[in-house]
């Protein structure tokens, strides 16, 4: 059993992180990624910044897309994303301790749906969300990644995550594509929707 989709949390801070990771993401990346970004309501412009940096496909999020691999999936502004077995739901229900999107309900609900075939990261952010749902998937037998707080503009979020859970890999923002890429050559190769 291989992966199928990789989740990143990420907060203040975290535009150059973004770009480091999907930058260094190959053409033949073989899994599906979803980034929830805290963002203000009317930010309209991360996937075209995004896009500039990486040779991967980003889109925003529509109500019931398919998830496919191969491809960056970005949660769109004010609407909490829902990670179900094959697809997307977008939600306008209340803010999470303060967010919409929530990091923590995105991860959840891709524990509940992928478990061991998904990855979690958790990346530069001036809060805690994100941690409870890193320790979700871990529970449901997926895997963590942490950006070394070390590495992190803002070093809240990753410490958050770290000491919730603290099995995590913990790397340099640099070295997270690359470990990616390294789980994904470990499991089996994916193609089409998942």
């Amino acid at each position: 059993m291989g992966y199928e989709v990789v989740v990143v949390g990420v907060s203040a801070g975290g535009l150059q992180a973004l770009c480091t990771i999907a930058g260094g993401l190959t053409p033949d990346f073989e899994m599906a990624m979803v980034i929830v970004q805290h963002r203000s309501k009317d930010s309209y412009a991360l996937c075209d910044v995004l896009q500039d940096c990486s040779r991967v496909p980003i889109h925003e999020i529509t109500d019931k897309e398919p998830i496919r691999v191969g491809e960056i999936f970005l949660a769109p502004p004010d609407y909490h994303v829902l990670v179900e077995r094959g697809f997307f739901s977008l939600s306008v229900d209340d803010p999470i301790r303060h967010s919409r999107p929530s990091i923590d309900l995105m991860f959840e609900t891709a524990a509940d749906a992928y478990g061991p075939e998904a990855i979690g990261v958790v990346l530069t952010g001036a809060n805690h969300d994100g941690a409870y749902g890193l320790r979700q998937i871990v529970d449901r037998g997926g895997t963590a990644i942490v950006q070394d707080p070390e590495t992190a503009e803002v070093a809240v979020m990753p410490r958050a995550a770290f000491a919730m859970v603290p099995e995590a890999h913990v790397v340099p923002v640099a070295d997270i594509a690359p470990l990616l890429l390294a789980l994904q050559r470990a499991g089996s190769p994916r193609t089409g929707t998942v």
